[in-house]
């Protein structure tokens, strides 16, 4: 061991609660730590099937005075989070913050929680280079996450994600306050949850779990002092039981999640799946997939989703996240092969005679997505060759993500990844 090699990794993670019915809890639950006014923050999607009216209803018993916002945007912009933010500020003062729904809202939840609580404007707080990436300097309120989808994780973790439209990328506010006070993930929450949502978000918790679980060891960084520690750590004991057993219940539960959505017994595996994956990424890290992610959502021109709601165009964070993968854990091999060989494994026990083990994680990935119906390569969301240059330059402004690469990656791999990325099969 050399006297430059890091020797600690953090690892941190909210208070949890996890069951049917959970979500009836939520008021007493602010009420321990004395709220008196939540907002609830939301979209028009999950606010029409009553639950967030339900949950704000239910805290009057405890004393709390709770408001239903539904104007997230899904896939938050910076022009999303700011109109956010300013209705919370004209309406408050708010003591206590509850998101109710995907990832998209509890982001926004996440930034509303941050500029109701400190000074400075949105782009302060945003990830360098793009941002200032200033840290908080004053507490946040308390916030509970109930997720509604089954992917993000964003209930676990210290980042908001977001689009800054005049730069056409997706980049992100990283802190540990912003991690929430409390998960409360109530599976009968997801049940009404489409298919292609199922599909895509559960692409993210797969994602999330096998870019941990790769990702570059902590004993490979150089020695930080206390002051220069981040949430992302890399790969750790600590985040790599979580990331496992999270891929171990996908390997078991995610196509039935897709097809028979009902299935309150898969509904449960996933949404335990994306919590586990959460406690993972959230600690170690995501790589080369969700930095090439960030991209291809942000320069999007024309695809619309089947299964989402909104008018304008999109790529799905999950299904952005899906659609380099096969290739990146294609290049990522070498530096760990056991690993991607056990998660190979795991997602495809009965297909393991490819005569490359490199292909062994590749293969898996690509049936998986053949199943569940996830586009075939960027090409089918409307990218080609002569966009590669645009998506390379927006991958490598995602340098907080490609430090945790288990190899060292540069513009000419980025550009490879997303060549063969084109059609996957």
């Amino acid at each position: 061991m050399t006297t430059n090699q890091e020797t600690i990794f953090t690892y941190g993670a909210p208070m949890l609660k996890f069951g049917p019915g959970s979500a009836d809890e939520i008021g007493f639950d602010l009420s321990q730590y004395g709220v008196k006014r939540a907002l609830v923050v939301t979209d028009r999607g999950i606010s029409a099937t009553g639950s967030p009216q339900r949950i704000a209803d239910q805290m009057a018993q405890y004393g709390i005075e709770a408001h239903v916002f539904d104007g997230v945007h899904v896939e938050p912009t910076d022009t999303s989070l700011q109109e956010a933010v300013d209705y919370a500020r004209a309406t408050g003062p708010w003591d206590g913050i509850v998101a109710v729904g995907g990832g998209s809202s509890i982001d926004t939840a996440k930034a509303i929680n941050l500029m109701t609580t400190n000074p400075g404007e949105l782009i302060d707080y945003i990830n360098a280079p793009v941002g200032g990436g200033k840290a908080p300097s004053q507490p946040l309120h308390p916030l509970v996450a109930v997720p509604t989808t089954t992917g993000t994780g964003s209930e676990s973790t210290t980042i908001c994600v977001l689009d800054v439209l005049a730069l056409k990328v997706k980049t992100g506010i990283s802190h540990a306050r912003l991690r929430p006070t409390l998960a409360v993930v109530d599976p009968q929450l997801t049940v009404t949850q489409p298919r292609e949502v199922t599909a895509a978000t559960g692409m993210d918790i797969l994602c999330h779990a096998l870019e941990s679980y790769t990702a570059k060891p902590y004993t490979t960084f150089e020695h930080k002092h206390a002051e220069q520690r981040v949430p992302y750590c890399g790969a750790n004991p600590v985040a790599d039981m979580w990331s496992m057993r999270a891929l171990e219940l996908l390997a078991r539960s995610f196509r039935r999640a897709v097809h028979h959505g009902d299935d309150i017994n898969a509904r449960m595996d996933m949404a335990m799946a994306a919590t586990f994956a959460g406690m993972g990424f959230g600690n170690a890290g995501v790589h080369i997939p969700h930095a090439n992610a960030y991209p291809i959502a942000g320069r999007v021109r024309d695809f619309h989703p089947r299964g989402y709601p909104q008018a304008e165009p999109m790529v799905p964070h999950g299904m952005s996240v899906a659609l380099t993968a096969p290739e990146a854990f294609r290049f990522t091999f070498t530096a760990q092969p056991e690993r991607h060989l056990a998660v190979a494994r795991m997602l495809a026990p009965e297909k393991q005679s490819a005569a490359e083990p490199s292909e062994a994680l590749p293969n898996a990935l690509i049936q998986l997505m053949k199943d569940i119906g996830i586009p075939n390569g960027i090409g089918e969301v409307g990218y080609n060759k002569l966009d590669i240059s645009d998506l390379v330059e927006g991958t490598m402004k995602q340098q907080r993500l490609l430090a945790t690469a288990p190899l060292p990656v540069n513009e000419e791999d980025i550009a490879r990844i997303f060549e063969h990325s084109i059609e996957l099969w």
